[in-house]
């Protein structure tokens, strides 16, 4: 089988892996990252955690924050030169609102770097999407309107926006590029009775899959599942059917609405993952992860504004166990069951392991 989601990708880079430890003195660079360019962004989305008051994320994002072009094609050029494998483009803000994407894009062409975008789709077209088609390794589309109307409400556009994207989505499928495309479904009481007949819409489009996710709502677990408790079976039995009536070779649904607590509590007291997969945002600062992007207190690992990444990067480890996940991470983490299997790997007792 070839799994798109899994937690255990890690697992294929072993000296990354056994160089994480804190006694271990040499800093390998990180795998992936993620590139917030701007913060700029078309969609006004109601639900969005980087502009929500009460969400620790995001709680202090400039919106006018851009990553000057000069700056990313310097960030770019150490990525390559130190061995990043994997870029990321999102917000933040909408990354196709960057004036210097193509130019980005082009830089990374001529690398070994792979390349995605997660994007509101409504500037995937011209040069761009042709660009992304033909050499990026995948891009998502986020959603949640399944209807001119109701994609108007959530997003503060005009009507006529959603029809539009879905014209985006099905001119990019005529490209034919190798680019993955999937969407992104986020869940809330307001479209979660229309879950099904939005599978069957993406796949009608021919999109390569649907990913279907909770709208975060807390920084508590408790109150998330709360919100999502009177629509969560309504969900599930949309999904369980869409799988039924449209899973194939050419079309995947990943579920990835569940409840939330395992997801927001945590028993370790430092994080390897943010060794693996960093941010770097669009006001130039180095953060942990796309959950504690823009949070200066607990996430941030250190500025580059006026200082190379590689530089940043390698002058020392007591950056990466500055944040206590015990008490700085009592929040949504993409990266919780992958830093537990980590640690367990990492942990394990010697005299024992040939016991497999």
């Amino acid at each position: 089988m070839n799994f798109l989601y899994t937690k255990t990708k890690i697992f294929h880079f072993a000296d990354k892996l056994n160089s994480l430890a804190k006694k271990n003195k040499k800093i390998l660079p990180p795998i992936h990252i993620r590139v917030k360019p701007t913060n700029v962004c078309n969609h006004s989305c109601s639900y969005c955690s980087y502009r929500k008051d009460n969400l620790q994320l995001g709680k202090d994002m400039i919106s006018r924050d851009f990553i000057p072009k000069d700056k990313m094609l310097e960030i770019l050029e150490d990525l390559n030169t130190i061995g990043v494998k994997a870029i990321t483009f999102s917000g933040g803000g909408e990354p196709f609102c960057y004036p210097y994407l193509e130019d980005a894009v082009k830089f990374l062409i001529n690398t070994n770097i792979k390349f995605a975008a997660i994007t509101n789709g409504s500037k995937l077209e011209g040069n761009l999407a042709k660009l992304f088609s033909r050499y990026a390794s995948w891009i998502r589309i986020s959603i949640d309107g399944w209807d001119d109307e109701s994609y108007s409400f959530y997003r503060k556009v005009k009507k006529g926006e959603f029809s539009r994207i879905l014209q985006n989505i099905e001119n990019f499928k005529r490209l034919k590029g190798s680019c993955y495309l999937g969407m992104s479904i986020i869940v809330d009481r307001y479209n979660a009775a229309h879950i099904y007949q939005m599978i069957k819409k993406f796949k009608e489009l021919c999109v390569d899959s649907v990913k279907v996710s909770p709208c975060i709502v807390s920084d508590s677990g408790r109150r998330n599942n709360e919100y999502h408790k009177p629509i969560f079976n309504l969900v599930k039995k949309q999904i369980k059917k869409a799988f039924r009536d449209f899973v194939d070779k050419n079309f995947e649904i990943f579920d990835a609405y569940h409840e939330l607590d395992e997801k927001f509590y945590k028993t370790y007291s430092w994080c390897p993952y943010l060794q693996i997969l960093c941010v770097i945002g669009a006001d130039c600062n180095v953060y942990s992860c796309q959950d504690k992007a823009y949070n200066l207190k607990e996430g941030l690992l250190g500025s580059i504004k006026n200082r190379r990444f590689k530089d940043f990067w390698f002058s020392g480890k007591a950056k990466f166990f500055k944040i206590n996940p015990s008490i700085h991470c009592n929040h949504h983490c993409v990266a919780n069951l992958k830093n537990i299997l980590i640690l367990e790997y990492l942990g394990v007792k010697e005299k024992h392991l040939y016991f497999v």
